[in-house]
């Protein structure tokens, strides 16, 4: 059943409206700014401190920076049967695979689903961040699918995943418009593989690497509403489900930015790329370019920059998300 949500403010649409206005107003060229590195620390330090309020934008680079790696070595540990079998080289690409049978694709999915959303960071970085902001007014708009700040102990009303979770299922069918916690089947369908918990309780593979690659069928996930099949709640396209929390989410970024307009509004986006700039990138450099109480801070692995329009009102760092986090905090003990 289709809910109505146009009284709420949608704010995943209107963010995307100003990415793409920035697009065509943002041709003066880009700059990785005139700041050493010790000045862009201080003066992020300093942004941080006397902000009105903190808008953090995350992207992919701020999992991988806390360990959250879909390729080399972590990947072979827990694919490493799939690699073989299939030629699969790394998580994402993966979760693309067309695979002979339900059976087969949802252990697949098990294990992506457990290995990037169940089991802590390898790397405090989301901790660390925290600790950065904690003390102020924040919110946090992500494209990440991993869950990671709410297990770090962000704020929940403070958040809004744009792009779905890992541990959430929908519906194939396009009228039932909400969707499924999966953390009970995922763990199950682990067991079912063969992994065994170690002493933290963590899923391993066992010693003798004895893995298999299929679900039983009983095991292969059915809407619990109707019978029909389920797929993950990851936007890919427009079936894509926005349920209940996704829209209050979405509202209170809305709210969010309209309380604090005009403001002294420091927006911190890290480790986004260029997969999808008008949900993040594109609209924190339109905001801070209409804002002249503004500023913009780019923390990246090799993408830090600006456009030269707005270099006077940002702070470009290039390098590892989570050291830079850990420098900011040094700086300010």
């Amino acid at each position: 059943m289709k809910k109505n949500y146009d009284e709420l403010p949608d704010g995943y649409r209107e963010t995307i409206g100003r990415g793409i206005s920035a697009v065509s107003r943002f041709r003066g060229g880009l700059t990785t700014g005139e700041l050493s590195r010790e000045a862009a620390i201080a003066r992020l330090k300093e942004e941080i401190e006397t902000a009105d309020a903190i808008v953090i934008g995350a992207g992919a680079g701020l999992s991988t920076s806390a360990g959250f790696i879909y390729s080399g070595d972590r990947f072979l540990r827990y694919f490493g049967d799939f690699a073989d079998r299939f030629g699969i080289r790394d998580m994402y690409s993966g979760g693309f695979y067309p695979f002979p049978d339900a059976e087969t694709r949802w252990a697949w999915w098990a294990r992506h689903i457990y290995y990037n959303r169940y089991v802590p960071a390898p790397k405090p970085v989301y901790e660390d961040l925290l600790a950065l902001v904690g003390d102020k007014d924040y919110f946090v708009i992500t494209t990440n699918v991993d869950h990671q700040f709410q297990r770090a102990g962000f704020d929940k009303k403070r958040l809004f995943y744009t792009q779905g979770d890992y541990g959430l299922f929908q519906s194939v069918n396009p009228e039932i418009r909400k969707t499924y916690d999966n953390e009970d089947w995922v763990m199950r369908a682990m067991e079912a593989q063969g992994f065994v918990r170690d002493e933290e309780g963590i899923f391993e593979p066992p010693k003798d690497g004895g893995l298999s690659m299929r679900l039983p069928a009983e095991l292969v996930p059915t809407c619990p509403d109707d019978g029909s099949h389920l797929t993950m709640n990851l936007r890919s396209d427009d079936s894509f489900v926005e349920d209940e929390g996704w829209h209050k989410a979405s509202a209170a970024y809305a709210d969010f930015l309209c309380r604090h307009e005009g403001m002294h509004l420091l927006f911190l986006e890290i480790g986004v790329g260029l997969n999808t700039p008008v949900i993040i990138k594109y609209p924190f450099w339109q905001m801070t370019n209409d804002n002249k109480q503004a500023v913009y801070a780019c923390l990246n692995y090799n993408e830090a920059y600006c456009p030269v329009r707005i270099e006077k009102q940002s702070v470009c760092i290039d390098g590892d998300s989570g050291e830079v986090i850990r420098q900011v905090i040094e700086k300010s003990v």
